[in-house]
């Protein structure tokens, strides 16, 4: 059962004939708004009983194949799992790009590698398309607000051509450069991420550990310039423990894999964030795979 949308006010944006690709927990709700905002949207999610539930919840149609989905529209926007995944709704006799029509642009807002960005943008280019990396950030609760940041790679005149559509879910939509540039702009923000969290799981724990009213030294440093978002959204559930729900570990090493597999073809230097892609991994052999990515104290609170 999803989680309810929340009802916002939408720009003033012409409507057009668009498609969505994956239904997931970010999807769902992202193609939801397109269809509140009036767009004429088809859907296609691996698994149908999904699809026809957002069907029965928003009133558009959805599609046996990608291909399908895709014929007639000049936006295609996708929200898959990973690189093979991406590929796998794009490419091919039933992939999207066999069915979109020439000129058309294809936005993808999975979490994946540059390379694939590129690769699926040389696709595009020989076939007469156009197709933006355009990873998001908020999360869930983001999704279902409408209120993402998105970080779009790809030619500046196709970002121009998809940024109206894009605010029926996003508050912040920013072209980066060329394509790669969202998904590595994507992967500097989870290196932030990961490198906050460890620091408020250390915080938390070491407080605890010395006999500290944590809620009031919460309260106290987020005031300062200690404070963060994850200070802020994170801090009080951290210290009850409570992990079930928000942004999963096994998404976060996925996402971490691909930093530090950038990092390997590009030199940069990452030990901390190498290091608490480890400690993730700690936490998914504790049975931590689905929690939240503030987990990461639990592990300490273990020793």
């Amino acid at each position: 059962m999803s989680a309810a949308i929340t009802v916002r006010s939408y720009e003033n944006v012409p409507h057009q004939k668009v498609a969505f690709i994956g239904l997931g927990v970010m999807g769902y709700p992202m193609a939801g708004h397109l269809a509140r905002a009036g767009h004429d949207v088809t859907v296609y999610n691996r698994t149908p009983e999904k699809a026809s539930r957002w069907v029965s919840e928003f009133g558009a149609q959805h599609a046996k194949t990608p291909k399908a989905a895709a014929q007639g529209a000049r936006l295609v926007f996708s929200c898959v799992g990973n690189d093979d995944d991406l590929r796998s709704v794009v490419l091919g006799d039933n992939g999207a790009f066999a069915g979109m029509p020439e000129g058309s642009v294809f936005v993808d807002h999975t979490t994946t590698s540059a390379e694939v960005a590129r690769e699926l943008s040389a696709h595009a280019t020989r076939q007469g398309l156009a197709f933006i990396d355009a990873p998001v950030s908020g999360g869930e609760a983001g999704a279902i607000n409408g209120a993402l940041t998105i970080m779009c790679g790809g030619a500046r005149p196709d970002f121009v051509a998809a940024e109206p559509v894009m605010t029926a879910y996003a508050r912040a939509i920013t072209h980066m450069g060329d394509h790669g540039a969202g998904q590595l702009c994507k992967m500097v923000n989870q290196i932030c991420v990961a490198g906050v969290l460890q620091g408020l799981a250390e915080a938390i724990a070491f407080g605890q550990t010395a006999g500290l009213d944590i809620e009031k030294v919460l309260s106290v440093i987020s005031k300062g310039a200690a404070q963060s978002w994850q200070m802020e959204h994170r801090g009080h559930t951290m210290n009850k423990g409570e992990f079930d729900f928000g942004f999963a570990v096994d998404w976060m090493r996925k996402d971490l894999g691909l930093v530090l597999d950038e990092a390997r073809r590009n030199g940069a230097n990452l030990p901390a964030t190498a290091l608490i892609d480890q400690f993730y991994g700690e936490v998914q052999k504790m049975g931590g795979g689905r929690w939240d990515t503030s987990s990461l104290i639990a592990r300490i609170q273990r020793r």
